[in-house]
């Protein structure tokens, strides 16, 4: 536990002072391995393995589909199919903001991915039409963690994966969560502006009018409405493994690009690629030195030592539960989601088990804790992320951020940990988990 936690030390300090994330890794994993005398000639070909294995392949595809969709501009087309229902109303912008997300999410499966495609977009936007650049900075930045929930997403893949656990079943866990989500920020959107007099809405139009407006975006809009259905419609028709499902969406943005929309060049598509090697080989390195490190952290007995540590402090299931609750945010804080997900797959995992929490439960609340943790200052790489787009300092989106997060993400946080059948509905129903 020392040792694990001199190695964990020594990670976060490595990324406060900017080192890129899959150094840091490496470095405090190396220091784990070298201090705990594990035997790298059999954990390098493990993490080797597990790497290139065929469901992990899912993510790299994943990746891929999401790059390709944002430079074709397909995000625009999603945008404006939403905006034609409530863009005559205070507000609107917003809630089609936090709708895209969540939808750009059921596409890519990528919090940053959201952010750089929709962020870029709406973050100008909503301050051309009145909104404070704190809000629509908060509002991009929590609203990227619905595609932590909502299927399919990479996070769940890799927590799966590590876990042992159903991929497809780890996805349907946060269905519902993000679903209530998306719904809670919608409403803390509208009832945060509803005394701004600067939110400027689009002309109001007759019935005929705003009808025909919504056919004619719907009509654009339908070949990316068409991805998420595609997708999830092939993994849980039984009809494609996760990964097969990530080729199609692949194929099929890369299809629409070129083909049924038109606005994806030969030189996007080519800078899309490169973008997304380099996203790829940065997720893959860390994913190494993690796999690597977790595999020397079950030999050495570390997760039992922290379900025994934890357990020491109370035999109550509840506080026990707040507890693994406060972990999983600081580790959301510390690092990124993928990172987080390992870590709470290996270190947290058998402490839930052992308290009787059903894995594809907790699957849920690793989560919506992670995501929580991503937009939490005072790392909160989301939130920075989108402070980037904006190019505005902390102070000016540090209060509302606060806000959402207090009223929105983290009661959702609490609602999922203690009504397990909220995670758990869904793989019943279509899965037949037990």
């Amino acid at each position: 536990m020392l040792i694990f936690s001199l190695a964990l030390g020594i990670i976060v300090a490595l990324l406060l002072l900017g080192m890129p994330i899959a150094f840091a890794f490496g470095l405090g994993a190396l220091v784990y391995l070298l201090s705990t005398g594990a035997d790298i000639s059999f954990l390098i070909p493990y993490a080797f393995q597990t790497t290139t294995s065929f469901a992990l392949l899912a993510l790299p595809l994943f990746v891929l589909a999401g790059v390709v969709m944002a430079q074709a501009g397909i995000s625009t087309h999603l945008l404006n199919f939403i905006n034609a229902f409530v863009g005559r109303v205070k507000g609107g912008l917003g809630a089609v903001t936090v709708i895209t997300c969540a939808l750009f999410g059921a596409i890519s499966g990528s919090s940053s991915a959201a952010i750089a495609a929709i962020g870029q977009i709406m973050i100008p936007r909503m301050v051309r039409e009145g909104y404070p650049v704190g809000h629509a900075t908060a509002l991009v930045a929590c609203s990227s963690v619905l595609a932590l929930l909502i299927p399919p997403s990479v996070p769940m893949i890799v927590f799966a994966i590590t876990g042992g656990l159903s991929v497809s079943a780890a996805f349907l866990s946060t269905v519902i969560p993000g679903v209530l989500l998306m719904i809670i920020y919608v409403g803390l959107n509208f009832f945060f502006l509803r005394n701004n007099p600067n939110i400027q809405v689009d002309e109001k139009l007759p019935v005929r009018q705003a009808g025909i407006k919504i056919l004619k975006s719907g009509k654009s809009a339908i070949w990316a409405l068409l991805m998420p259905i595609i997708i999830l419609g092939t993994i849980y028709g039984g009809i494609a493994t996760p990964t097969e499902a990530a080729a199609i969406a692949f194929v099929y943005a890369t299809f629409a690009g070129f083909v049924l929309y038109r606005t994806l060049s030969v030189k996007a598509f080519w800078h899309g690629l490169i973008q997304a090697t380099l996203t790829i080989g940065s997720i893959i390195a860390v994913l190494f030195f993690l796999f690597m490190m977790s595999r020397a952290m079950i030999l050495q007995q570390v997760p039992s030592q922290v379900t025994g540590f934890l357990l020491g402090l109370s035999d109550n299931p509840l506080v026990i539960l707040l507890l693994i609750n406060l972990v999983l945010l600081l580790i959301g804080m510390i690092v990124d989601d993928i990172s987080g997900s390992i870590l709470a797959a290996v270190v947290l995992l058998p402490l839930a088990t052992a308290i009787g929490i059903h894995p594809i439960h907790f699957a849920a609340i690793v989560g919506v804790n992670l995501g929580l943790g991503n937009v939490s200052p005072p790392c909160a790489p989301m939130l920075y992320m989108a402070a980037g787009v904006s190019k505005i300092s902390l102070d000016k989106y540090f209060g509302i951020t606060m806000k959402f997060l207090l009223f929105g993400h983290l009661p959702m946080v609490l609602i999922v940990t203690f009504i397990p059948e909220l995670s758990l509905a869904l793989p019943r129903l279509i899965l037949g988990i037990t």
